[in-house]
């Protein structure tokens, strides 16, 4: 009988560490079961519009006006437009549009991306901001200083880099969006200090210089790209690239004249690009 206390407290003291293990092991349980960090909100886009379908005939007509004079038959195929080749409409459309008229042939076209980010951390909208920032940056814009030729210590710095680092290929299909002329984005800092490309004639309305842009989506900048230096050809490209959440924008608007005399109004150009894409601007907002 004098052992029978004993016994009772070896089961006593044999029930408290058996607690006293789940406890532990509920306290680990406890701390790898935390919550995971909160995935980043999705765009706010999660289709793209018909391109071919986006701009109105209206507007197509002022954009065109050589499409006015075709034959009916001619005039609705010029206004159906191209779209653009890509596999995947959700995240890319594009379409394009070309009227040849007694005086100049007009082209516009207009492309569409919709980011999305595969990184769980990253939103959307700030993966679409990487995109349209690298292609602010091939134009030779920034957001917070105004737009000029580099000096000489940039070039220095340029030169090094260029010897030393590939270029990155996103920035390449960024320089290849916001410009659609192998050498546009020198002639266009060149225009932008010299109010245009050295040997082109000026027009009466001369047009401003590339620019970020207020007022259009979340982000915007305008790239005017006159005649290339040393061409004869009168041609003049406006580029207006926005972002707006996770959906990129980049409108093109060109003029080519019948004769090496005549000089696109790069102004007109300048506002009628503009003015389709907050157009636009405000569909996808629909």
């Amino acid at each position: 009988m004098a052992y029978v206390p004993g016994v009772a407290l070896l089961a006593a003291l044999a029930v408290g560490c058996s607690a006293g293990a789940d406890s532990d092991a509920n306290g680990t349980d406890s701390k790898a079961g935390t919550p995971a960090v909160t995935p980043a909100p999705p765009g706010k886009y999660l289709t793209l519009p018909a391109p071919c379908r986006a701009v109105p005939r209206s507007t197509l007509k002022d954009l065109l006006p050589g499409a006015a004079e075709l034959p009916g038959d001619q005039q609705d195929k010029v206004f159906r437009g191209s779209a653009a080749v890509t596999y995947d409409t959700d995240r890319k459309v594009g379409c394009s549009w070309k009227a040849d008229g007694p005086n100049a042939t007009r082209s516009l076209s207009i492309d569409l991306e919709r980011v999305v980010s595969y990184d769980p951390a990253v939103s959307d909208d700030d993966r679409a901001d990487t995109v349209y920032a690298k292609k602010e940056k091939a134009a030779g814009l920034s957001a917070s200083a105004p737009p000029g030729p580099p000096d000489e210590k940039d070039k220095k710095g340029e030169a090094s880099e260029g010897s030393g680092k590939a270029k990155d290929p996103a920035d390449a299909d960024a320089t290849d969006s916001a410009d659609p002329s192998p050498s546009g984005g020198d002639d266009a800092n060149s225009g932008e200090s010299t109010g245009g490309t050295p040997g082109s004639s000026s027009s009466p309305e001369e047009a401003l210089p590339s620019r970020i842009l207020d007022d259009l989506g979340d982000a915007a900048f305008l790239q005017d790209l006159p005649k290339k230096a040393g061409s004869t050809a009168q041609h003049h490209t406006v580029s207006v690239v926005f972002r707006t959440s996770n959906v990129v924008v980049t409108v093109r608007y060109a003029e080519q004249p019948a004769l090496v005399t005549q000089v696109p109004d790069g102004k007109e150009l300048q506002e009628k690009a503009q003015a389709l894409a907050r157009k636009l601007a405000d569909t996808l907002s629909e």
